[in-house]
C-alpha cells in the first residue's frame, strides 16, 4: 500500500521520469537512497509496471480527440477489441460496466477524419450501438505536460 511519500514520488515521476533520483530527493525532501528504495519498493510490488515515452506527435498531431462508447452483441467482445487493436487512429480500449460494453479514445487530425473512422467502426461486425462525444479540453492529466 501506498503512503503519501510514495504518492508524491509518483506523482514527481507521472510527469517526468526521467529526472534524476537526486532531483526527486530534492523536492521530497529524503534522500536519493530513500528514493531508489522506494522506487525499487513500488516496481517490485507491481504498483510502478513501468515508464513511458510521451511523443510531441502523440499531444500534437491528434488535435481533434473523441471517446466513443460501444455496445456489443452477445459474445462478440473479443473480436471487437481485436479489430479495434488494428485502428491507429485508436489509443486505449477499455471495458466497462453499465449501459456501454467499451469505451474508446479515439484521436485523429480532423473532424472528417474522425468521422471517417466513426464510420468505419460502426461496420465491425458485433457492435449494436454506440455514442462518441469530442474532447474539447484537458483541465487535468496524469500524463506528462509538454
Amino acid at each position: 500500500m501506498m503512503d503519501t511519500l510514495d504518492e508524491k514520488l509518483v506523482t514527481l515521476l507521472r510527469h517526468d521520469a526521467r529526472r534524476s533520483i537526486s532531483d526527486i530527493a530534492i523536492d521530497l525532501g529524503v534522500s536519493r537512497a530513500t528514493v531508489r528504495s522506494r522506487m525499487e519498493r513500488l516496481e517490485k510490488s507491481g504498483d510502478i509496471i513501468g515508464y513511458t515515452v510521451i511523443l510531441r506527435a502523440d499531444a500534437v498531431d491528434q488535435r481533434v480527440r473523441g471517446i466513443m462508447m460501444i455496445e456489443i452483441e452477445g459474445h462478440a467482445a473479443d473480436r471487437v477489441i481485436r479489430a479495434l487493436g488494428g485502428f491507429p487512429e485508436v489509443s486505449a480500449i477499455h471495458t466497462t460496466n453499465g449501459r456501454w460494453d467499451l469505451v474508446v479514445e479515439i484521436g485523429t487530425t480532423s473532424l472528417t477524419e474522425l468521422d471517417a473512422v466513426l464510420r468505419r467502426i460502426r461496420l465491425i461486425a458485433g457492435i449494436t450501438g454506440s455514442e462518441t462525444s469530442l474532447l474539447l479540453a484537458t483541465p487535468r492529466t496524469t500524463r506528462a505536460r509538454l
